[in-house]
């Protein structure tokens, strides 16, 4: 489907346009490796209040159908959306993303200056 049908399509233009996305069309889009392997999904992105640019997209990863599984943010830039597999890949194999910063439902991060300079400077970006 192109950008030109997704406008025109009345099903989709309330959640899609051309460059935009509706939050609850994100939240739950597969994750993939540059392999193809499924990653996780998208649990939910972060966005700065002031500028409302997305700084992290928040991926769910591990565990059994969503229990267990931990919090995994990356930096918005990491993910490049793919319409082939109809989801976001991120050049991260299964290995560097289970040694990356982290966290689970019980004991979500503060997502300060500190946090952000962690989980960037992790995948080697500077922190905005």
């Amino acid at each position: 489907m192109t950008d030109t049908d997704i406008a025109n399509d009345p099903e989709i233009a309330t959640d899609e346009t051309a460059s935009l996305i509706a939050s609850n069309k994100v939240e739950g889009t597969a994750v993939y490796d540059e392999d193809g392997e499924k990653l996780g999904s998208i649990y939910n992105f972060m966005v700065d209040k002031l500028s409302g640019q997305v700084e992290y997209a928040v991926l769910q990863f591990g565990g059994v159908f969503g229990l267990g599984s931990d919090y995994y943010p990356l930096p918005w830039d990491k993910l490049t959306y793919d319409t082939e597999q109809g989801g976001y890949v991120v050049d991260v194999d299964k290995e560097t993303l289970e040694a990356a910063p982290r966290y689970s439902a019980e004991e979500p991060p503060a997502y300060d200056q500190a946090y952000g300079e962690r989980v960037y400077g992790y995948y080697g970006l500077s922190y905005p």
